[in-house]
């Protein structure tokens, strides 16, 4: 990948911040521990064999007829084995986006330079987390590059079919054959040759 073009190849990344102002709902305290409880997979008498705090006091506490003293929070971190604020926070809910992009053989956006013949996959999708896309390796010689390779993130690359030597500033070269791997810091000038007689194959991933 030639450096002038890595804006072509490596598009926005940034992840769209939740400017929706929804209002969080207070923790109730007797609700949480009952999840807690629930999670853990307890049934009320274990949950009071283990914090030392009477059954008919757990149930009230978890149904919000009384506040639970600072010795009873101790007892029911300590026998649940929890931390203090895990009983005043809400977890975080997780909301599938249902996002989805599939890319049909050889139907990726094709990028020649070069060095490289790429083939951006999942193309349809923006503001991604990683970037995705196959290449042949075109260069044959570390001198068919004007210099090293940079880009923000990290990249991991997966050698598909025949064989590679993989160029780090502060590694020795490696040669990689087919199903061979490496994951590096991309901010690290790297490179890529195919020492295969034919153009090698490789599967790459590059995150933000």
């Amino acid at each position: 990948m030639q450096e002038n073009q890595q804006q072509d190849i490596y598009p926005s990344m940034t992840l769209e911040s939740d400017n929706s102002g929804e209002k969080i709902a207070p923790v109730k305290l007797g609700e949480r521990l009952k999840e807690i409880r629930k999670t853990l997979g307890l049934t009320l008498e274990e949950a009071s064999q283990k914090t030392g705090l009477a059954r008919s006091t757990l149930s009230k506490i978890e149904n919000e007829q009384i506040s639970p003293t600072y010795q009873a929070i101790q007892k029911l971190t300590s026998g649940l084995q929890i931390d203090i604020p895990q009983l005043f926070t809400a977890p975080k809910k997780v909301t599938a986006t249902g996002r989805r992009d599939i890319t049909r053989s050889k139907e990726g956006k094709a990028h020649p330079t070069s060095t490289y013949e790429h083939e951006l996959l999942a193309v349809q999708l923006t503001n991604k987390k990683m970037m995705p896309f196959k290449s042949k390796v075109r260069a044959r010689s570390f001198n068919d590059y004007t210099g090293w390779i940079r880009h923000d993130g990290e990249e991991f690359l997966l050698v598909l079919s025949g064989e590679v030597t993989f160029f780090s500033e502060f590694y020795e070269p490696v040669h990689l054959q087919e199903g061979d791997s490496v994951y590096y810091d991309a901010n690290m000038g790297h490179m890529l040759i195919s020492i295969s007689e034919d153009d090698a194959l490789i599967l790459w991933v590059t995150a933000s």
